[in-house]
């Protein structure tokens, strides 16, 4: 019996290997070209800015002050005993948590609702037609909205017809943030609607199909099949919607400018107004970077979250 050792090797496999190399070499060579200059605009235009505004924060910086004065962490101290920064917090804080927890049952309903619809052709239409207020800017969508929440507007004359007082909608600290809130979720629910259809219609019908002959009702198929199924796509959505709202900045601009007494003055506003408004660029960057510090942190506690979910 001959010995395996002898048995010649393909004469053909050390050229395969070394044509697999040069190719591997030249796609990496390919990937690098292509990449480091999109790479380079990224850094350039986005951490960039981010790295200057922290050197800012040590200064007390204004375009219009001929010297800017080292003065270490004297912002960041200032910040705890700003009762204005505090209140565009806790506001910041209160919008985030109560818009997402409503848009994300809205936008669920509504997409259970239209994945419901058997035919496609009417599913398209009624997603177009959610979609079509994402699509127009949010700046413009402020605009007509602060007009119908004026105090001779849309909402005021409906009012007048029931027979019931006029409210001030923008300038009542009771409904000046709700009226923001409502305007939001009006131009952004398009977004989630279009991300929640996608995730529903992932799901395997086989799965309803067998709650079906089990006897199990439709509450029972959406907490155990269509809840757990979503997961992944109800965190991205969570993480996707915090995040853009702790930036929301035009329809507090515009409808509100951060009043009555504060009741609007989200943190990015109140960053907006110092920088730009009162050209304290130094105080400002502070105040951006603990605002990039939090949303960092929110970020991070609802990925963690959402792992352990998956993992139990």
């Amino acid at each position: 019996m001959e010995n395996s050792s002898s048995i010649p090797s393909k004469p053909g496999g050390r050229v395969l290997r070394s044509g697999a190399a040069a190719q591997y070499r030249k796609e990496k060579r390919f990937a690098f070209v292509s990449l480091t200059p999109i790479l380079l605009l990224f850094g350039l235009f986005a951490f960039a800015p981010i790295a200057w505004s922290l050197i800012l924060s040590f200064y007390k910086f204004s375009p219009l002050a001929d010297q800017s004065p080292f003065v270490g962490l004297d912002n960041y101290v200032r910040l705890f005993h700003d009762a204005i920064f505090l209140k565009s917090l806790w506001v910041t804080f209160k919008f985030v948590a109560f818009t997402v927890v409503v848009n994300i049952a809205i936008t669920l309903l509504i997409a259970l609702g239209i994945h419901r619809v058997r035919s496609r052709r009417l599913r398209s239409v009624f997603r177009t037609v959610f979609f079509l207020p994402a699509i127009a800017p949010l700046s413009g969508s402020a605009v007509v909205w602060g007009t119908m929440f004026s105090d001779h507007g849309l909402f005021n004359l409906v009012l007048s017809k029931l027979h019931i007082p006029p409210v001030h909608w923008l300038s009542d600290p009771n409904y000046a943030l709700l009226s923001v809130i409502v305007m939001t979720l009006w131009a952004d629910i398009g977004y989630n609607i279009v991300l929640f259809m996608a995730g529903l219609d992932s799901i395997p019908d086989m799965y309803y199909e067998a709650a079906t002959l089990d006897g199990a009702s439709r509450w029972h198929m959406f907490r155990h099949i269509t809840l757990p199924l979503l997961s992944r796509s109800t965190l991205f959505v969570t993480v996707t919607t915090v995040v853009s709202y702790f930036q929301a900045f035009p329809q507090f601009q515009v409808m509100t400018k951060g009043e009555p007494f504060n009741e609007t003055r989200v943190l990015a506003l109140n960053i907006y107004d110092q920088a730009f408004g009162n050209s304290n660029m130094g105080y400002a960057s502070a105040m951006a970077a603990v605002f990039l510090l939090i949303i960092l942190l929110v970020t991070l506690l609802q990925l963690r979250w959402g792992r352990s979910q998956w993992e139990h």
